[in-house]
């Protein structure tokens, strides 16, 4: 099938497809995954005298609200990929794609180096404030690094031209990295509330 034809029989779909659907339904059980830590978080927060507790440092604002600049705007060249994709501009999406994987993995890669960094001043075993902090931030970069993975992967595939799986992985991959992408701004901003 042609290129032409994929994006034909795309467009003459009613609705979006079933990858987008599936999509969907893992970003809404994933953002209640989110939003029971997040309610966790600040339970433990609200019940603890201390926040972070004494001898922890503050939570760093410039470096995490970087990389968080970093990771929304990766955002662009992902709807730009899947608006290339749709428009049939395999070449585009491509690139544009890898734009955001770079982004991304260079997001990923600091976002890792602070959290190690953190875990010299306290660990999660140290205190409630320590066990929420690092399964919250350690979710988060978690699915930074699952996006990563989906993008390369699609990558790879598209290399060998555009099928309607690939452009229906395509659709729900930037989906899926816009999610992140708001869910990464909740959880940066919730864990730098205290020095806010």
């Amino acid at each position: 099938m042609s290129t032409v034809d994929v994006i034909a029989r795309a467009r003459s779909r009613r609705g979006p497809s079933a990858a987008v659907l599936g999509m969907a339904m893992f970003i809404a059980t994933e953002a209640t995954l989110f939003a029971i830590m997040i309610g966790t978080y600040f339970y433990l927060r609200f019940k603890n005298l201390h926040w972070p507790p004494p001898g922890i440092p503050e939570p760093k604002v410039l470096v995490p609200l970087t990389l968080l600049a970093l990771l929304v705007a990766a955002s662009l060249p992902v709807q730009l990929a899947a608006r290339a994709g749709r428009e049939g501009r395999l070449r585009a999406a491509r690139g544009f794609l890898t734009l955001a994987l770079v982004m991304q993995a260079v997001y990923l890669a600091a976002a890792v180096h602070q959290y190690a960094d953190d875990l010299k001043h306290f660990g999660p075993k140290d205190h409630a404030y320590g066990a929420i902090y690092y399964v919250l931030l350690g979710a988060d970069h978690v699915h930074v690094g699952i996006g990563i993975l989906f993008s390369t992967w699609l990558i790879a595939k598209l290399v060998r031209g555009l099928t309607l799986y690939r452009y229906n992985a395509l659709q729900a991959i930037a989906l899926y990295w816009h999610a992140v992408a708001v869910l990464t701004v909740i959880v940066t901003l919730t864990l730098i509330s205290p020095a806010l």
